[in-house]
C-alpha cells in the first residue's frame, strides 16, 4: 500500500526534484516506510511505501527487464503469484518478489490490456522512456484514488491525494461550482469532478494515456446484470460462499500483522467468520462503540467475535468532532459530508496500534441489495402503475394534509416521504431519496449569484447516465448498478481509503473483488432481495456462519449522533462557523437560510442535522483549503 505522485512535461526541461519532493512529502502518511523517485527531462515519478509484501525487495520504482519502462504503484494485486508463475513460463525474469513487478512485466506483453488480468485494488503510473508516454490506471471499483490535472500546455500532474497535486506550482485552487452543487446533493463530489476546477478524478475501471501533451481515457471494466444464470438457491449459496472464501483468503496474504474491522453487521461478520475458517490462529478483530447506545453495535460485534473465537478488541470513544474535523478536512482535500467518516477515522486509528492491514465488509450492500431504498424503488414502480386519477385524490392529497407536527412519528414521516417521491419519474425519485438537498430545497438555498454560476447544470445527471446504461432485469438490479457506479466509489470507498491511509493502515474488502461483484450480478434479482427484504440471500449465507440474532436485525449503519451534537456540545461551534461574517458573505448559500437552519435545529423545531453537517463541512473546507 502506497501513495503515488508525479508529473510529465511535453517539452524537455530541467528536473525539479524540489517540487517532486514536496508533492511526495504531502502523502507520507500513505507510506511511512520508504520512498522512491525517478526523474528525467520529461517525467518525474515518486511514491511512498507502506510495506506489506516483499518487505526487503519491493522498493519502487520497479523496472521491466529492458529498463525501458518503470512503474509506481499503490495497492495490492492478490493474484500476483499466479501471474508471476505464468510470466516466468513465458521467459520473464524477476528481480523482486513484489506484486508490483508482475504488473510491469505483464504491461510489457499486453500494454493496457494487462489490467484485465489484475485481481485487486490499484492506482498505477507507468512511464515508457522509449515511447515517452505515461499510463495511469485505476482499479475496477475505485478502491484506490487517482487524481490528475491536464494543463493547457499539455503537461500532466497526478497524485493519490489533493495535497500532493496542490504542491505543484501549475495547480491553482479555483473552485468548480458544478462540483459544489453535486456535493450538496450527494454529500461528496462524484468522479470525474473534483472541487477544484483544474483537477479531475480518473474514474474507476478506467485508464488514461498521456503522450505528446494529449490524453486519451478509456473504460476497461463494467459489471453486467443482464447475463443471468439458471441456478437453485442452494447452488447459489454454495458458489457465493466459495467465491467469498477465496476472495477473503487472497486478502489475508501479508507479511505484516493483519486483522479485521468488525461492526457487528452482516457483511463484516461474514468476512470475519470466513477469515477464522482460513486462519490457524485467532483472528484479530476491532470494533468501536459509543456512549450513545442508539449508535453502538458492540454487543453484536462481541457475539460474532465470541462465536468464531476471535482475539477481539473494543474501543469506546466519545468523538471530539471539533478536534477531529480539521484533520478530516485536510485529508479529504475536498468537501465530504458523510458523517461516518468520524467513527471510521477513529476505528482506523485504534486498529493501526495493533495491525497494519485490516479486512472489512465494504461492498456487500451494493451487490446483495442491502439498502431499504432498493426495495422502496421496486415498490414505487408498482405504485406508479396505479392510475394517477386514483393515486392523487385517495393517497397523495390526504397525505399532504398531515400536519408537520405529526411528522415526528417516523412511520408517518417515512410514509409521506415515500408517497411524495413515488409519484416522480424513476431518476427524479432516486435523486430525491439519495440527496441531502433536492431541486426544491436548492432553489431556496442558493444565492442568485451561485445559481447563475451553475447555469443549466443538473446534478441528477450523475445518476441519470447510469440509469440509462443499466442492463439489469429489474429495478433492484438497476439501483444497485447505479450505486456501484456512484455512491460506492464516490462516497464509501473514499471514506475508508482516506480514513485508513491517514493512519497508515491498509484496508482490504473481500466483497469488492470483481469476481464476487460479477457473480452477484448474475444472480436473479428475486433471489437477492426476496419479498422486498434487504439482503435476504446474503443473510441466509451469513446465518450459516454467525449467530442468527446478529443477522436478522434492523440495519443500523455506522453513524454518529450529529443531531444531538448540534443541540449540545457543538452548538456554539456550529454558530461560529456557519454564521460567521465570512460564511454569510461566501456567496453560495443565502445568509437568511443559514440562519434559519441553525435556529430551527438548535431550538428543536426541525431536524436539519444532515444538511447542517454538509454546510458545515463545506465552510470548513473553504476556510482551510481555499481562504
Amino acid at each position: 500500500m502506497c501513495g503515488i505522485t508525479g508529473f510529465v512535461t511535453k517539452q524537455a526541461s530541467a528536473p525539479h526534484p524540489d517540487v517532486l519532493g514536496r508533492m511526495n512529502a504531502a502523502i507520507v502518511h500513505r507510506g511511512p516506510d520508504e520512498d522512491g523517485v525517478f526523474i528525467d527531462e520529461h517525467c518525474s515519478l515518486a511514491m511512498r511505501r507502506l510495506s506489506i509484501i516483499d518487505l526487503a525487495g519491493g522498493k519502487q520504482p520497479i523496472w521491466n527487464a529492458a529498463r525501458t519502462k518503470c512503474i509506481v504503484f499503490n495497492g495490492e494485486i492478490y493474484n500476483y503469484r499466479e501471474l508471476r508463475a505464468d510470466l516466468q513460463k513465458r521467459g520473464h525474469r524477476f528481480y523482486t518478489n513484489s506484486d508490483t513487478e508482475a504488473i510491469i512485466h505483464l504491461y510489457d506483453d499486453l500494454g493496457a490490456g494487462c489490467l484485465d488480468h489484475l485481481r485487486g485494488m490499484f492506482a498505477i503510473a507507468i512511464w515508457d522512456t522509449f515511447d515517452r508516454s505515461l499510463l495511469l490506471a485505476r482499479d475496477r471499483v475505485g478502491k484506490k484514488p487517482l487524481l490528475y490535472s491536464h494543463q493547457p500546455g499539455g503537461d500532466l500532474v497526478f497524485g493519490s491525494e489533493f495535497s500532493a497535486l496542490l504542491e505543484h506550482p501549475s495547480i491553482n485552487r479555483e473552485v468548480d461550482p458544478h462540483a459544489i452543487d453535486c456535493y450538496l446533493s450527494f454529500s461528496c463530489v462524484p468522479a470525474p469532478l473534483t472541487a477544484f476546477r483544474g483537477i479531475r478524478k480518473l474514474e474507476p475501471g478506467h485508464w488514461l494515456k498521456w503522450k505528446d501533451g494529449e490524453i486519451e481515457t478509456r473504460r476497461y471494466w463494467l459489471p453486467s446484470f443482464s447475463a443471468k444464470i439458471d441456478v437453485s438457491e442452494e447452488e447459489a449459496l454454495a458458489e457465493t460462499t466459495r467465491i467469498l472464501r477465496e476472495s477473503t483468503k487472497l486478502r489475508m496474504i501479508s507479511e505484516v500483522p493483519l486483522g479485521a474491522f468488525l461492526s457487528g453487521g452482516v457483511d463484516s461478520s461474514t468476512v470475519v467468520a470466513l477469515m477464522a475458517q482460513e486462519s490457524s490462529r485467532p483472528v484479530k478483530t476491532f470494533s468501536i462503540g459509543f456512549e450513545d447506545e442508539d449508535f453502538s453495535e458492540l454487543k453484536y460485534a462481541r457475539a460474532v467475535a465470541d462465536h468464531v473465537g476471535a482475539d477481539h478488541h473494543e474501543f469506546i470513544v466519545k468523538p471530539n468532532a471539533m478536534e477531529i474535523l480539521p484533520t478530516l478536512v485536510s485529508h479529504y482535500g475536498e468537501p465530504y459530508a458523510d458523517s461516518s467518516a468520524v467513527p471510521t477515522y477513529y476505528v482506523a486509528r485504534e486498529t493501526r496500534k495493533h495491525v497494519t492491514v485490516a479486512l472489512n465488509g465494504d461492498g456487500g450492500d451494493e451487490s446483495f441489495a442491502g439498502y431499504e431504498r432498493y426495495a422502496a424503488m421496486k415498490l414505487a414502480e408498482r405504485y406508479h402503475r396505479i392510475p394517477r386519477a386514483f393515486r392523487v385524490p385517495f393517497l397523495e392529497f390526504p397525505a399532504s394534509l398531515i400536519p408537520t407536527s405529526e411528522l415526528k412519528r417516523s412511520r408517518i414521516r417515512d410514509g409521506k416521504r415515500f408517497l411524495r417521491a413515488a409519484s416522480l419519474p424513476t431518476v427524479e425519485r432516486y435523486f430525491q431519496w439519495s440527496s441531502a438537498f433536492d431541486r426544491h430545497s436548492k432553489t431556496d438555498l442558493y444565492t442568485s449569484e451561485f445559481l447563475r454560476e451553475i447555469g443549466r447544470f443538473d446534478a441528477a445527471d450523475v445518476q441519470r447516465q447510469w440509469f440509462a446504461a443499466a442492463n439489469g432485469s429489474g429495478m433492484i438490479d438497476t439501483t444497485m448498478f447505479v450505486d456501484q457506479m456512484t455512491y460506492l466509489p464516490n462516497d464509501l470507498l473514499v471514506k475508508v481509503d482516506i480514513a485508513s491511509m491517514a493512519n497508515s493502515l491498509e484496508a482490504r474488502s473481500p466483497f469488492l473483488d470483481h469476481k464476487v461483484i460479477e457473480f452477484a450480478a448474475s444472480l436473479p434479482e428475486t433471489m437477492k432481495a426476496a419479498d422486498f427484504q434487504t439482503k435476504s440471500f446474503l443473510k441466509k449465507l451469513a446465518a450459516r456462519l454467525v449467530p442468527k440474532e446478529v443477522v436478522y436485525r434492523r440495519k443500523m449503519g455506522f453513524g454518529v449522533p450529529i443531531s444531538s451534537w448540534f443541540r449540545g456540545e457543538m452548538k456554539n461551534f456550529l454558530r461560529e462557523v456557519l454564521l460567521s461574517e465570512k460564511s454569510l458573505r461566501r456567496g453560495i448559500i443565502k445568509p437568511e437560510v443559514l440562519q434559519r437552519y441553525v435556529a430551527e435545529h438548535i431550538e428543536g423545531r426541525r431536524d436539519h442535522a444532515f444538511r447542517l453537517w454538509a454546510l458545515l463541512m463545506l465552510e470548513l473546507w473553504h476556510n482551510q483549503m481555499i481562504d
